[in-house]
C-alpha cells in the first residue's frame, strides 16, 4: 500500500467521490459519530496493510493500492459488505508483510469507492470507523484474514471543563500551524472551527500532523482519550516549535542575505532544474574529474595536490570569482600527459625511408637522427638530445622535424619562438593573475596528449628580451637534459618531466643565441642547396606538391631541367627552395589557368617559357669577368642566401699614402683592409716595391654594390692580393678566386661556409680556389661530383697566395710608379682599380 501524507487531505478527498455514488461529508455529526461508535464487525476481519500511514475513527484518507494480494483484498471487499482492517507496517520496507510485520492496532474501515488507474494499480477512497485489535491470524493467501476485536474509545463528555480545555487548546494549536505555514489551504481553518466532537477533533488533526508512523501509531494505541488528546498536543506543540524556529531563522536569514548569497540561492535552484531536465551540475563536474584523476598515472605529490584542489573546489561556492579559476587548473591537471608515451618505431630501414622520401640531401642530419634512434634502440632509456638544425632559411629545419616525428612514431609539436619577449610564454603566469595560463611548453603538451613528443622550438635565434623577462633564460631549464626532467610551471605549481621529449631547435643565426643555452645544444648544420640539389627537390618535391594543389595532372605540367635551372638562376636568390616552390607555383597557375578556360598551351614548360609567365628576369647572375687591368682579384663570400663571387676595385693617385675603402663594408672588413696593407709595407722588398710609393699615391678600395651591407674577415688574402698586384702591376691568373683571412704575419687563417662559397664559383665559371690549408676538411664533406672540375690550392702563408696567384709579367699597359724629383710627374692616364673579395 502506499500513501503520502498530505496535511488537512480530508478536505481534498471529497472532490474525488461522485455525490451519486457515495454522500461523504469530511466532518463528522454527532449521529454519524454515535453510528459509529455502535459500528460491529465480523470476527474474522480481512486486514489491508499500509506503508507510511495510520488510519484515525472518523477520518476519509485515498489509498492507492498496488501489490497483488492488496488488490484482490480491495474488489473482494467492495463487491461484499466494504468492511475492511487498515493496519500499519511496522517495517515500511517490507513489500509482502506478515501477521508479526503488522501493527496490532489498527482501524476498522468502510470502502467508500474505488478508482482503477491506467497504469493498474487501485485508488480506494476509505472512511475509518472504530479502532480494533488483531488477535490471531486466521490466513495469509490469497491475502491476510486476522481474528479482530473492536476497541472502547473512552473519550468523556466534550461538556466538562478538562475536555473543554483540551479542545481548545488543541484547535488554537492547530490555527497557529495553519498560520505557520501559509500553504495548507484556507478551507482547513473553516472545517477546523466546525468540529465540535472531542474525538474526531483528536483522529482528524492526529491524521494530519507532520510526525513518524511509529507516533502516530502510539496516539491510535492510546486507550483513554483524555490521555490520547494530550499526546497529540505535545507533538502539535513541538512542532509548532519547530516551525517558529524555522520561520525565525528564514526571516534572519533574509534580512542579512545579499547579492552573492541571493545569487547561490538561485544557483542551488538552477542545479535542482538542472538535475530535473538531466543536464550535468557542478558536482557532476567534480565527481568527472575526481574519476578521471583516479585513472591517472601520475606520482604520487601529483596526485595528492590534485584532489587536495578538488576538495577544496567542492567546498567553494560556484558563483565565487576563484570557482572558474580553480576549475580550470583542476581540469589542466587532469588533461595533462602524466606518464602517457607513444610507442617509438625503431625499425631503422623505414626511419630512413621516410626521411630521405621527405628530405633530399641533408645526409650530416639524418645520419646523426639515425644515431640517435639507434642508441635509443639498445639502450631504451635514452634521455632526448637537444639538437638545434642552424642554416639559411628555406632550407628544411622545421619540415625536418614533422619527418623525424613520423619516422619515431611520436606527436609532432611546434612552437613559434619567433618575437617571443615575455618569460611566461615559456614558463606561464602565477594563478593569482587575472587572465593566467600555462606557459608554451605545458599547453603543447597538453594538446599532445604525450609526454614524449618531437618538439621544435622553431626561430630560437630570434627570441629577445624586455623588462618582462628573459625567455632565452627560461629555456635553459627546458633544454637540460640534467633539469628538465623535474621542469616547473608557474601555473602548474607542480613538476612535469620534460625528459622524454624530443626537443629540436631551428635558427638561421647562431650569433644571437644566448651562450648558455647554445652550450646545451648540439649544433647541426643545415647548409644551402646547391643547383642539382635543387633540381632534383624541385623534380621530386616541390612540383608534384604544386600540381597536387593546383588540381592538374601529372601531364598537365611537365617542366623539364632546363626550366627549373632558368627559375634557380633568373628568378630566386635563396640558399633554401622557398622562393623556388612559390615561382614554381606561379608557373603552375598560369597553366591551372588555360587549362580551366580551355584555352591552348603547351604542356612541356621549357625555359623559353618562363619569361612568358613570371615576366624578365629579377636576377642577374655575377659570373667571372676576365680583364687585364693590375690589381683585379675575384673573391668569394657568403650571404644567408648562398655564396656569391664579389670583386673588388681598387685606384692608386697621386696623394700622401692615404688609405680609403667604400663599399658598405663593415668594421672586421676594414680591418682586414689594413692588416693586409700593414703586411704589405713590411714586406716590400720582397715583392720589389720601392717603398716611397706607400708615400707618394693613395690607395683606394671599392666593393662593388655599394647599396649592400659587407662584413667578415674571409676578404683578408684576397684585398692582399689585389694591393700585391696595383704595387707591382702584375696579372693575375684566369678563373682563380679566393677566400681566407690574414694575420699580420702573414699566416693565411681559415673562414666559414665553405660549401657555398665553392658552388657559388662553379656556377660563376672559376676553375681554381685558393684556400687555407685547414679548410682541407670542409671541401672533403661537398659531393665530388660538384667539383670534379675544380681545383683546390691550400695554402698557410700570403706568399703561397701570391706565388699561385700572380704571374711574373706584367699588364699590357703598366702604370709609371716613379716618385717625382722635383722637376718631372708621374702621368697616370687611367684611374687604376683591382677586384677582390
Amino acid at each position: 500500500m502506499k500513501h503520502r501524507e498530505n496535511p488537512f487531505r480530508n478536505i481534498m478527498v471529497a472532490d474525488m467521490i461522485e455525490d451519486d455514488t457515495v454522500e461523504m461529508i469530511p466532518l463528522l455529526s454527532p449521529e454519524e459519530e454515535e453510528e459509529i461508535d455502535k459500528y460491529k464487525i465480523p470476527d474474522e476481519l480481512p486486514i489491508l496493510p499500509v506503508k507510511n500511514t495510520v488510519l484515525y475513527p472518523g477520518v476519509v484518507i485515498p489509498i492507492t493500492v498496488s501489490r497483488q494480494k492488496s488488490i484482490r483484498l480491495v474488489k473482494k471487499a467492495y463487491k461484499g459488505n466494504r468492511v475492511i482492517g487498515v493496519v500499519a507496517q511496522a517495517n515500511p520496507l517490507k513489500e509482502d508483510p506478515a501477521f508479526d510485520d503488522l501493527y496490532k492496532v489498527g482501524t476498522v474501515a468502510h470502502i467508500l469507492k474505488t478508482l482503477v488507474l491506467p497504469d493498474g494499480n487501485t485508488t480506494i477512497i476509505i472512511q475509518g470507523k472504530r479502532r480494533f485489535r488483531m488477535d490471531s491470524v486466521v490466513q495469509e493467501d490469497p491475502y491476510l484474514i486476522a481474528k479482530a476485536s473492536l476497541l472502547p474509545e473512552n473519550f468523556p463528555d466534550a461538556t466538562r471543563r478538562e475536555m473543554k480545555a483540551l479542545v481548545r487548546s488543541l484547535k488554537e494549536a492547530a490555527s497557529k500551524i495553519l498560520r505557520l505555514k501559509p500553504e495548507i489551504p484556507q478551507e482547513a481553518q473553516i472545517a477546523l472551527d466546525n468540529i465540535e466532537s472531542p474525538s474526531f477533533l483528536t483522529h482528524f488533526l492526529s491524521s494530519n500532523i507532520e510526525a513518524d508512523v511509529s507516533d502516530k501509531q502510539k496516539i491510535l494505541e492510546t486507550g483513554d482519550g483524555v490521555q490520547r488528546a494530550t499526546i497529540l498536543l505535545q507533538y502539535m506543540l513541538k512542532d509548532i516549535q519547530l516551525l517558529e524556529l524555522k520561520n525565525e531563522i528564514q526571516s534572519k536569514v533574509h534580512s542579512d542575505i545579499d547579492q552573492q548569497q541571493r545569487d547561490y540561492f538561485l544557483r542551488q535552484q538552477i542545479k535542482v532544474l538542472q538535475d530535473e531536465l538531466g543536464y550535468e551540475g557542478t558536482e557532476k563536474e567534480i565527481e568527472d574529474l575526481r574519476a578521471k584523476g583516479a585513472k591517472k598515472q601520475w606520482p604520487e605529490a601529483v596526485a595528492k595536490h590534485f584532489f587536495k584542489e578538488l576538495d577544496k573546489i567542492h567546498r567553494m561556492n560556484p558563483a565565487a570569482a576563484e570557482y572558474p579559476v580553480a576549475m580550470n587548473y583542476a581540469e589542466l591537471l587532469s588533461d595533462l600527459p602524466w606518464g602517457e608515451f607513444t610507442k617509438d618505431n625503431f625499425d631503422l630501414v623505414k626511419a630512413k625511408k621516410i626521411l630521405d622520401a621527405d628530405h633530399f640531401g641533408l645526409e650530416k642530419v639524418k645520419e646523426r637522427i639515425l644515431e640517435y634512434l639507434a642508441v635509443l634502440k639498445l639502450k631504451n632509456n635514452m634521455k632526448g638530445p637537444i639538437l638545434c638544425l642552424y642554416g639559411p632559411p628555406g632550407v628544411g629545419k622545421t619540415s625536418l622535424g614533422r619527418s623525424v616525428a613520423k619516422a619515431l612514431g611520436r606527436k609532432y609539436i611546434r612552437m613559434s619562438l619567433g618575437g617571443v619577449h615575455d618569460e611566461a610564454e615559456v614558463r606561464g603566469h602565477r594563478k593569482t593573475y587575472v587572465g593566467a595560463m600555462p606557459g608554451k611548453i605545458i599547453q603543447n603538451l597538453k594538446k599532445a596528449k604525450s609526454s614524449n613528443p618531437v618538439f621544435i622550438l622553431d626561430e630560437i635565434d630570434k627570441v629577445s628580451s624586455d623588462f618582462r623577462g628573459d625567455p632565452a633564460s627560461a629555456l635553459l631549464e627546458v633544454l637540460d637534459p640534467e633539469q628538465n626532467f623535474a621542469f616547473m610551471d608557474n601555473y602548474l605549481e607542480v613538476e612535469f618531466d620534460l625528459s622524454k621529449v624530443l626537443f629540436i631547435a631551428t635558427a638561421n643565426s647562431l650569433d644571437t643565441i644566448h651562450p648558455a643555452l647554445r652550450d646545451r645544444m648540439e649544433i647541426i648544420e643545415v647548409s644551402g642547396y646547391t643547383l642539382e640539389e635543387k633540381v632534383q627537390i624541385a623534380k621530386k618535391h616541390l612540383i608534384p606538391k604544386q600540381r597536387k594543389e593546383h588540381g592538374l595532372g601529372t601531364k598537365d605540367a611537365v617542366f623539364d631541367d632546363k626550366a627549373v635551372v632558368k627559375l634557380i638562376d633568373d628568378y630566386t636568390r635563396e640558399s633554401g627552395v622557398r622562393n623556388l616552390e612559390q615561382k614554381i607555383g606561379a608557373v603552375v597557375r598560369r597553366v591551372a589557368k588555360s587549362v580551366a578556360m580551355e584555352e591552348e598551351h603547351s604542356k612541356k614548360i621549357t625555359s623559353a617559357d618562363i619569361p612568358g609567365m613570371l615576366g624578365p628576369e629579377l636576377f642577374d647572375k655575377e659570373l667571372y669577368q676576365a680583364n687585364d687591368i693590375a690589381g683585379v682579384v675575384t673573391g668569394l663570400a657568403w650571404t644567408s642566401v648562398g655564396g656569391e663571387i664579389m670583386f673588388i676595385e681598387s685606384s692608386l693617385s697621386r696623394g700622401k699614402g692615404k688609405l680609403t675603402l667604400s663599399g658598405q663594408l663593415g668594421e672586421v672588413m676594414k680591418e682586414s683592409a689594413v692588416a693586409a696593407l700593414s703586411y704589405l709595407r713590411a714586406n716590400y722588398d720582397s715583392l720589389g716595391i720601392d717603398y716611397r710609393v706607400f708615400d707618394y699615391f693613395d690607395l683606394h678600395i671599392h666593393v662593388p654594390a655599394g647599396a649592400v651591407p659587407k662584413d667578415g674577415p674571409s676578404a683578408g688574402i684576397t684585398m692582399f692580393t689585389s694591393m700585391a698586384s696595383v704595387y707591382t702591376q702584375r696579372r693575375l691568373k684566369e678563373r682563380i678566386a679566393m677566400t681566407g683571412e690574414i694575420t699580420l704575419r702573414g699566416v693565411v687563417l681559415p673562414v666559414g661556409g665553405i660549401k657555398e662559397k665553392i658552388l657559388a664559383a662553379r656556377r660563376a665559371g672559376i676553375q681554381e680556389v685558393i684556400l687555407s690549408a685547414k679548410n682541407r676538411k670542409d671541401i672533403d664533406e661537398i659531393n665530388s661530383a660538384y667539383i670534379r672540375d675544380m681545383k683546390f690550392h691550400f695554402v698557410n702563408h700570403v706568399d703561397d697566395v701570391l706565388a699561385v696567384a700572380l704571374l711574373p709579367e706584367k699588364v699590357k699597359r703598366p702604370f709609371n710608379l716613379t716618385i717625382p724629383d722635383g722637376k718631372s710627374e708621374v702621368l697616370f692616364p687611367e684611374q687604376v682599380r683591382a677586384v677582390s673579395n
